[in-house]
């Protein structure tokens, strides 16, 4: 059975964030990701996930931005969703690159996303493809210096309109280009499932490459707790484990990042109570003896 990190960008939302690692921990996992740590001192989450035995496992680089300040602004209102595929933008990107690789070794993170962001008014796709791949292949080899893999993920225009990386295919390709070891697809399956369905064959095709860093999980469409919509996630946690073995990998050993909106919301105990998901996999898991 995958490992599952939890979001705390995401869930235990009636918590004060700080709190949310020791309610994580409660709940029986081993290791969270969230958006961005920046808000905080690495000392102040590295004693966190001491104190509750956490492991922290994904953040994403800054959106925009260089200190705390500047990067709330650019995510809450100047609506930057990542800086890597913008020309002029390029001294920004690497001050962002560099405070997450920072934050990471203090956090003994190995991986961080470096979010692609939006195509400028005015461009096309094929514009900003080549200041792309170069920010990538300047941060990949400044994170290979400390062993940290760099993920770029596909996200689907719904939610974030004229975001330029959306499809898996398209991922590998620029993967392909930049050529560095230590770049991984962040493989979201709801984004995935949203843009181009069919997950299951894209889990088949693209784990055995060796080139998929992370997997996150939510439902499709609202965003909620496993198995709520129409996706099978029981059914794909399965496929993870089987195509994990054909490669000789024994099973998966990333993580899987609930990067999911609990049902019950900001309810005392929501997140909590919608954990009957997970309870059914390691029961499951348990069964099967993995």
């Amino acid at each position: 059975m995958p490992k599952f990190a939890a979001n705390l960008s995401m869930m235990y939302p009636e918590l004060p964030f700080l709190d949310r690692f020791e309610a994580a921990a409660q709940d029986g996992f081993a290791a969270v990701e969230y958006l961005f740590p920046y808000a905080f001192s690495p000392a102040e989450l590295a004693a966190r996930l001491h104190a509750h035995g956490l492991q922290q496992v994904l953040f994403n680089a800054p959106p925009g931005g260089t200190d705390a300040a500047s990067i709330a602004q650019a995510w809450e209102q100047s609506g930057d969703r990542g800086t890597a595929c913008i020309p002029g933008r390029e001294a920004e990107f690497q001050a962002g690159v560099m405070l997450a690789l920072t934050y990471a070794e203090a956090l003994n993170c190995p991986r961080i996303h470096l979010m692609a962001g939006l195509i400028p008014p005015g461009l096309q796709r094929e514009d900003v493809h080549a200041t792309y791949v170069a920010n990538l292949r300047w941060a990949a080899a400044q994170a290979a210096k400390q062993g940290c893999d760099v993920l770029i993920e596909p996200i689907n225009t719904r939610d974030i309109p004229r975001f330029f990386l959306n499809r898996q295919d398209h991922a590998h390709e620029i993967i392909a280009d930049v050529g560095a070891a230590n770049l991984k697809v962040q493989m979201d399956l709801y984004h995935c499932q949203i843009v181009e369905g069919d997950v299951a064959m894209k889990i088949r095709k693209y784990l055995p490459l060796g080139s998929v860093g992370h997997f996150q999980i939510a439902s499709v469409p609202e965003r909620h707790e496993p198995g709520t919509g129409e996706l099978d996630y029981s059914y794909l946690f399965g496929v993870i484990d089987e195509v994990s073995a054909e490669c000789g990998l024994g099973g998966w050993d990333g993580w899987v990042g609930c990067e999911y909106r609990p049902r019950k919301g900001g309810q005392p105990g929501g997140t909590s109570a919608g954990l009957g998901w997970l309870h059914s996999a390691r029961q499951t898991a348990s069964s099967d003896g993995k």
